[in-house]
């Protein structure tokens, strides 16, 4: 395994940002030095390791338990609800799902197939009227595409927002006046537009009455997910209402690979078999030289300089590429595609691709989650989805958001 890694790497290892790096370098905790071939700045993996003992996760609460039993029934209004996995996170957190809309046809397949009665809106939202559901549903969810705006004036309205799937979401919220709304976005949504869009989409929320919670970006490692994924949550309450909202706590205990594919915690059973892809012959004999956690920077030089072509001699760590994943640690975050070569993800004792069932255990779906269409819908469909077990957790922090509102009220 390299003995040196990248800036960008030790982020990833660490689950720190850049400049968290940058900052620890100059206040002396972590010394970067350069490449002797590349010249460019790196770390000694061992010490990066010996940090993350010390430095990762150390504001994590022991102990924590965030479930949160409902003293009533309450219903969420799914938009843009995908295959499913927050939709079954708040089902298993004991929110009822009253109706879900959602365009694509393969996603709208699997929800009836697994949850014959529940009520899927197919098509484009657009297209829909919700307000038959109006102060008749807790919770509207979406996970909104991210979308420019057109900035008429400094203060961005509803108006301007038109056109864009972020429009729709407030649109529904507006017609139906739950007592809560959460959006989920990718982080990069934080700095789209230099933060623009997520001003934009704050100011919208508070046109329509509802004040936004400081926005948070949750990492499903602390969430019961054995993968590295990030998940902006924008959380808007409405203006009557003064009951505060809470995240919910992470957890310390961080799951791996293993606890995914393997029976333990997670799962009463040994992944079950399926399909996948598979590489071609070419690419399988690069990756078979790949150990455990290693990836492209792992290959002898020759073979290094044939596979990454040009791109050999440009910076950055470009560390998906030929990424071998190892038991012992959270997948690195699952794309919907399993063999993109920028962002590969092999099996750690096999030179393939995870399946689709192995797939879905890494975004926590339960093995009785069928997934409809082609082998490559099943991957999109998996790999755009909430993970299942963080999508649980947030439902428990809205049930008891639910619980404290009723219970002032009633």
């Amino acid at each position: 395994m390299n003995e040196y890694i990248t800036l960008s790497e030790a982020s990833e290892l660490i689950g720190k940002s850049k400049e968290t790096l940058r900052r620890w370098d100059r206040e002396g905790k972590l010394s970067a030095v350069r490449e002797p071939m590349s010249n460019y700045r790196v770390y000694k993996r061992e010490q990066v390791e010996t940090l993350f003992a010390d430095f990762f996760q150390r504001d994590i609460e022991i102990g924590v338990a965030n479930y949160e039993k409902p003293n009533n029934d309450y219903s969420v209004l799914e938009l843009f609800a995908g295959a499913g996995g927050l939709a079954v996170g708040m089902e298993k957190a004991g929110l009822k799902c009253v109706a879900l809309n959602e365009i694509d046809k393969w996603a709208c397949q699997t929800l009836r197939k697994n949850r014959p009665n529940w009520k899927v809106l197919e098509g484009d939202i657009k297209t829909f009227d919700f307000s038959e559901y109006h102060n008749k549903v807790d919770v509207v969810t979406g996970g909104f595409p991210c979308q420019a705006f057109s900035y008429a004036g400094k203060k961005l309205g509803l108006a301007d927002a038109r056109g864009t799937l972020f429009y729709e979401f407030a649109r529904v919220v507006k017609e139906v006046n739950p007592p809560i709304c959460i959006g989920e976005n990718v982080r990069g949504l934080l700095s789209h537009e230099n933060g623009k869009t997520l001003r934009g989409m704050i100011s919208i929320l508070d046109e329509i009455g509802y004040n936004v919670v400081p926005v948070q970006v949750l990492k499903a490692i602390n969430y019961r997910v054995p993968q590295k994924r990030e998940r902006l949550i924008l959380v808007g309450i409405r203006k009557d209402i003064d009951s505060q909202y809470e995240y919910p706590k992470p957890y310390k205990k961080i799951y791996n690979l293993k606890d995914a594919l393997k029976k333990g915690e997670l799962f009463d059973t040994n992944v079950p078999n399926s399909a996948g892809a598979k590489y071609p012959q070419s690419k399988k004999a690069v990756l078979d030289l790949v150990p455990q956690k290693g990836y492209w920077r792992d290959l002898p030089l020759k073979i290094q300089k044939e596979f990454m072509g040009g791109s050999f001699y440009l910076g950055g760590g470009k560390t998906g590429i030929a990424r071998r994943i190892g038991w012992d640690e959270p997948c690195l975050t699952l794309t919907c595609s399993p063999a993109q070569k920028q962002t590969e993800r092999c099996h750690p004792n096999e030179t393939r691709p995870f399946t689709v069932r192995e797939y879905a255990r890494i975004q926590t779906f339960p093995d009785d989650w069928k997934f409809e269409g082609s082998m490559a819908q099943q991957y999109k469909q998996i790999g755009n989805a909430v993970p299942v077990n963080l999508g649980t957790e947030v439902g428990y922090s809205i049930v008891k958001f639910l619980n404290r509102y009723y219970s002032q009220n009633s």
